[in-house]
């Protein structure tokens, strides 16, 4: 097992079942793990975003703390974030690959449906003749409306 998969596994670990949040010292962490602090930025920057249901919020002073908040496990509340906020006008195939492994992996959708939505927004599928910014705001709005039909399925 990887460092950064021991590290996201111990934080997690720091969870009760009633709780919604964990505060941890970088520092503390990292001589713990004995690793340099840019390992634990590095973990908390990739398996602790808002994608993957959590928020950070980092507080300096005192030693400093950062605070992981588990975000509402709510389907369409999280749906709607993601149309409003994470999707944004434009967004790379790549990005919407991992928004959708994300989806699945987290049981919001069917691994099935993430492979098609996968598929529908891969550059294969926008292979035309046109900027390539201009395919990431079609990627976009294709991907906004299959989260929003997934939304009002759940609800």
């Amino acid at each position: 097992m990887r460092l950064s998969d021991l590290i996201e596994e111990f934080i997690k670990d720091l969870w009760g079942k009633e709780e919604t949040e964990v505060q941890l010292k970088r520092n503390e962490l990292a001589e713990y793990f004995r690793c340099a602090p840019s390992q634990i930025n590095y973990v908390l920057s990739t398996r602790f975003t808002p994608d993957h249901g959590y928020a950070i919020e980092s507080f300096r002073g005192g030693g400093g703390f950062i605070r992981i908040v588990r975000l509402s496990q709510d389907d369409t509340e999280h749906l709607r974030y993601l149309t409003q906020e994470r999707v944004g006008e434009r967004i790379s195939a790549n990005e919407a690959r991992l928004l959708c492994l994300q989806l699945a992996k987290q049981g919001r959708i069917p691994e099935e449906t993430a492979d098609i939505m996968i598929a529908a927004l891969s550059t294969q599928a926008l292979c035309v003749p046109i900027p390539e910014a201009l395919k990431d705001e079609i990627r976009a709005k294709t991907l906004r409306s299959m989260l929003l039909q997934i939304a009002q399925q759940t609800e």
